[in-house]
């Protein structure tokens, strides 16, 4: 059966101590998709590298990573035409043709934008060329901080309705344990549904060169899972690894099953691709009405706001408790919500709308999801 495969490689696993490109390493991915390809499916490759890549050029390789935006978006100018030269070469070896697409997280917000990016990216595949998707990193703003490319690979696995999202990476996959400080760590093979203990076991942020660690692949499997798509996250040195993957070989990596209901593009990226600004805190009636009824929040239900955010940014939905239970876009800022908060629609001022967070723009998040709304 034919699939389509997004395939995401990280800085760490493609460039060298220094930032420097390694070109084996990039040849070896490459391969892999060649191989997955000539078994007559589609791949589409996701890669991160652009801001490491750039850093030697400019004297700063090395440990010692700039950590001000400015520096990094220029960085990203310069590695990225490095980076993708390096792809290309390494395609042409195996006789396929390569095209450049860089994207953010906004790209599956807007719903022109969306259009465009999944018509570019269709266009590519029927033209028998391998789509190599990077971050535009080189103009983002709150983007760049999302550091690795895990969570786009999971966006654009769920834009073209991917059938598997493969997310190599410096491990086997996900373990029991640091196997640097517990030998026994064995490999997990397979999650089937995300809890607290799944997501502690992933750790923190990963390397010098790469900002995306496992925590960051569980991030992205989760979506991938709210999105329908199957995902394996497994080690990019591994001889077959994407070919294994694909065929469903035992011990490849960790395998997280997706879930069968799918996520909406426009909620998905609500949940996880823009960054929340505030808090909103509700009574337990409104709490009940949001999860059981599917309603609009409305200003009557709001018990406290918590941060300044402005109208369309995205906040969480907190119960009485203290747990966040839902994200959305608010309707009116931080202030003027302040303001209405407890008071029904009639007892507000002329113009004042009382929709705090249209059901539309309101994405529901179970508990063993709730870390999946902050970046």
């Amino acid at each position: 059966m034919k699939k389509l495969v997004v395939a995401k490689i990280g800085t760490s696993s493609i460039t060298d101590d220094h930032g420097d490109i390694d070109v084996a390493a990039v040849s070896k991915f490459c391969s892999g998709l060649a191989a997955v390809r000539s078994a007559g499916h589609q791949v589409v490759a996701v890669t991160s590298g652009a801001i490491a890549a750039g850093l030697p050029a400019i004297g700063l390789g090395g440990s010692e990573r700039p950590t001000d935006a400015v520096t990094l978006q220029a960085a990203s100018a310069i590695g990225q035409s490095r980076l993708m030269r390096v792809y290309d070469d390494a395609f042409a070896d195996q006789g396929i043709v390569s095209g450049q697409l860089l994207l953010a997280p906004l790209d599956f917000g807007i719903r022109q934008q969306y259009l465009h990016a999944r018509g570019t990216l269709r266009r590519l595949l029927e033209l028998g060329v391998v789509p190599v998707v990077n971050e535009n990193d080189a103009i983002a703003d709150d983007e760049i901080r999302f550091g690795d490319n895990d969570r786009l690979s999971a966006l654009v696995a769920h834009l073209l309705k991917a059938d598997l999202l493969v997310l190599l990476t410096d491990a086997a996959g996900l373990l029991t344990a640091d196997p640097r400080v517990d030998t026994s760590a064995s490999l997990i093979e397979e999650i089937v549904e995300f809890d607290a203990e799944v997501e502690a076991l992933a750790g923190g942020a990963g390397t010098v060169r790469g900002s995306g660690g496992m925590a960051s692949k569980v991030q992205a499997a989760k979506i991938a899972s709210w999105a329908g798509v199957r995902t394996v996250i497994a080690a990019a040195g591994r001889e077959r690894v994407l070919v294994d993957a694909v065929e469903g070989a035992p011990g490849v990596g960790t395998v997280v099953h997706p879930r069968a209901e799918r996520m909406s593009a426009r909620k998905l990226w609500i949940a996880f691709a823009v960054r929340t600004s505030g808090r909103i805190v509700v009574d337990d009636g409104a709490r009940r009405a949001l999860l059981d009824r599917g309603v609009s929040l409305l200003a009557a239900g709001v018990r406290a706001v918590e941060g300044r955010f402005h109208a369309q940014d995205a906040v969480e939905i907190v119960g009485p408790d203290g747990t966040t239970f839902a994200k959305g876009l608010a309707r009116t800022g931080s202030d003027d919500l302040a303001a209405a908060a407890g008071r029904k629609s009639e007892d507000l001022p002329d113009g004042v709308s009382s929709v705090v967070v249209h059901r539309d723009d309101l994405v529901v998040v179970p508990s063993a999801h709730g870390a999946a709304t902050t970046p």
